[in-house]
């Protein structure tokens, strides 16, 4: 019987390397081994209690019959307020489009905003699955070499630099995955300004925003929307709400783009689950709000215990996190690359980690990303057992 033609889209797909190290994370601890878990940004507290009861009571045994495309309005309207609320920003509720996790938010956007050959300008390093999904729909991801002294981060100057009579639009994550570094606000209005003075659209990745550190004043960051209204955001209950597995997210779009968003969420998964929609509404409670912000402040603990933990035996953090819970980690150091490091902290210590592979070219070679998502006894043990593994190494 002949095989199928695969397309060339399929082909062209790269693995995502976290993915790939946590599967094999998982057949270690198959086999009986213990393995520190610090490659999946994966939070360990789950959803808040009362957002869990309520899925309880979702799923009662009354009908779930499809929800709007767009999602339910009561959801649509929680996240406006919290938009007021926590951002003090006005969002109309109807350019909220609740997706099927960010990453069916991503999708629709790349439907939307690029045609075959567009040009998009992305941070490197900087969140593999981003640049897979432009590509998918034709565009070409043009990564932008960062440096530590930029905080891996894009800046105005160099998406200037950068621009050609092909660039469509600009991607931009604040804080980042995998460096869990922020943009400054007023960067990130420069960045913005100079693709809107461009005719070009903007797409910000907001998933870890309220995962970032507040200022002085105890004010969280600022959503790019204060600056610029009409940028594609993207969000996610997956990392603040701790609601990987429940597959459920939003994105905030200009008016004119609802329609079309409507018309590809319709074609694409109809809508997303309904109990997960239903049980979200808890999400904005006072209570959950509490937990979420009390679990916020125990992954700034985490980071600093991880960058305090890594500096010690050796592994160099170049630039501190502010946002996320993640670690960029240099293994120059020690003689492997990043993918070397990483089959020896799996295999030799049984810590899984992620190698800069994933993320770019430009530190493809020399950086690891740990997850602070792990609980802080999980983080000690499998700093220490790294620390035994760079004794090795000499």
């Amino acid at each position: 019987m002949d095989t199928p033609r695969i397309s060339r889209r399929a082909r062209a797909v790269a693995p995502f390397y976290a993915m790939e190290f946590g599967k094999h994370a998982a057949a270690l601890e198959a086999q009986g081994h213990h393995v520190v878990k610090l490659s999946l940004g994966e939070p360990d507290f789950g959803a808040p209690p009362a957002v869990l009861e309520a899925m309880r009571e979702a799923m009662d045994g009354r009908p779930l019959p499809y929800t709007p495309a767009l999602g339910l309005p009561a959801l649509r309207q929680a996240i406006a307020r919290f938009y007021r609320d926590v951002h003090g920003v006005p969002v109309d509720p109807g350019r909220i489009v609740v997706t099927a996790g960010a990453s069916a938010a991503l999708v629709l956007a790349a439907a939307a905003l690029v045609d075959p050959g567009d040009e998009v300008l992305i941070a490197d390093p900087s969140y593999p699955c981003n640049r897979q999904i432009m590509e998918s729909f034709g565009a070409r991801a043009v990564l932008v070499p960062t440096t530590a002294a930029g905080r891996f981060q894009l800046d105005a100057a160099s998406v200037r630099s950068h621009w050609t009579d092909r660039t469509r639009g600009v991607m931009v994550a604040t804080p980042s995955n995998p460096t869990g570094t922020s943009v400054p606000a007023a960067e990130l209005a420069a960045i913005c300004g100079t693709a809107r003075e461009r005719g070009a659209w903007r797409l910000v990745d907001e998933i870890y925003l309220d995962l970032g550190d507040h200022d002085e004043h105890g004010r969280p960051p600022a959503s790019v929307l204060a600056s610029d209204p009409d940028a594609v955001v993207v969000n996610s209950f997956s990392k603040y709400f701790g609601m990987t597995g429940w597959r459920l997210g939003w994105c905030v779009v200009p008016e004119t783009y609802v329609p079309v968003m409507e018309r590809l969420a319709q074609n694409y998964f109809l809508c997303a689950s309904a109990p997960a929609q239903q049980a979200a509404l808890a999400c904005f409670t006072r209570e959950s709000l509490a937990v979420c912000e009390a679990r916020r402040e125990e992954f700034v603990r985490r980071r600093a215990l991880a960058v305090e933990g890594l500096e010690g035996i050796g592994l160099p953090v170049p630039v501190r996190p502010d946002g996320a819970f993640y670690v960029y980690f240099d293994v120059s150091g020690t003689g492997l690359t990043s993918w070397e490091f990483c089959e020896r902290a799996l295999h030799e210590a049984h810590v899984a980690l992620t190698p800069g592979r994933d993320f770019g070219a430009r530190t493809a070679d020399t950086h690891v990303r740990l997850s602070c998502a792990a609980a802080a006894d999980e983080l000690r043990e499998g700093i220490a057992r790294l620390g035994t593994l760079v004794d090795t190494l000499g």
